[in-house]
C-alpha cells in the first residue's frame, strides 16, 4: 500500500486538510472522507460531467483528478454553492423549471453553468448547449436544463457581483 499523503486546499472556502492515498481521485476524496456526497459518481472516466467541481477556478470531472494534485488548490463543490441567504440563481432556476429529475447529473450541470455564466454573463441558446456538452443527462432530454440556464442568467451579474466575486467562485 501507498504512503498516505496530507493534502492541503481551500475547500467550499475554508483551509483544509484531508488524508488520502496517492491513488484516490478528488471524487473519492470528496464523498467518502469528506463526506461531501453532492458531487455525485456516474461514469468514473470523465464521460458525463456528474463530478463536476470547480478546481483553481475551472470546471473539471474529479473523478479524473487526483485528490494529491487539489494540494494547494482552490475546490469548489455543489455544498458551495448556495449561501446563508439561500439558493443560488441557478439552483433557484433548476428546481422552478423542472430542470431535474433523478438528481445524478444535477450537481454537474450546476457548477458547469455557474462557471459558464461567470465567464458569458448573457450566453445564447446555442452558447449554452456547446458549454454543457460534457455533461449528460438520461432523464430531462435537456431542454429544460437550457432553459433553466437562460433564466439564470437573467439574474446571474448581480448574483455574480454580490456574492461570487467574494467566495472566488471562478
Amino acid at each position: 500500500m501507498a504512503k498516505k499523503r496530507i493534502v492541503t486546499t481551500t475547500l467550499n472556502g475554508n483551509q483544509t486538510e484531508f488524508l488520502c492515498e496517492p491513488r484516490q481521485t478528488l471524487l473519492e476524496v470528496l464523498r467518502d472522507n469528506m463526506d461531501l456526497t453532492g458531487t455525485k459518481e456516474g461514469c468514473s472516466n470523465g464521460n458525463c460531467g456528474a463530478c463536476t467541481v470547480i478546481l483553481n477556478g475551472r470546471p473539471v470531472d474529479s473523478c479524473l483528478v487526483l485528490a494529491v494534485e487539489a494540494e494547494g488548490a482552490t475546490v469548489r463543490t455543489i455544498e458551495g454553492v448556495a449561501t446563508a441567504a439561500g439558493l443560488d440563481p441557478i439552483q433557484k432556476a433548476f428546481l422552478e423549471g423542472a430542470a431535474l429529475q433523478c438528481g445524478i447529473c444535477t450537481p454537474g450541470f450546476i457548477m458547469q453553468s455557474e462557471w459558464f455564466l461567470s465567464q458569458n454573463p448573457k450566453p445564447t441558446e446555442d452558447e449554452i448547449r456547446f458549454n454543457l456538452a460534457g455533461n449528460l443527462c438520461r432523464c430531462t432530454g435537456y431542454d429544460k436544463i437550457v432553459r433553466a440556464v437562460q433564466d439564470a442568467a437573467t439574474t446571474w451579474q448581480d448574483h455574480y457581483m454580490k456574492n461570487c466575486h467574494e467566495k472566488g467562485c471562478h
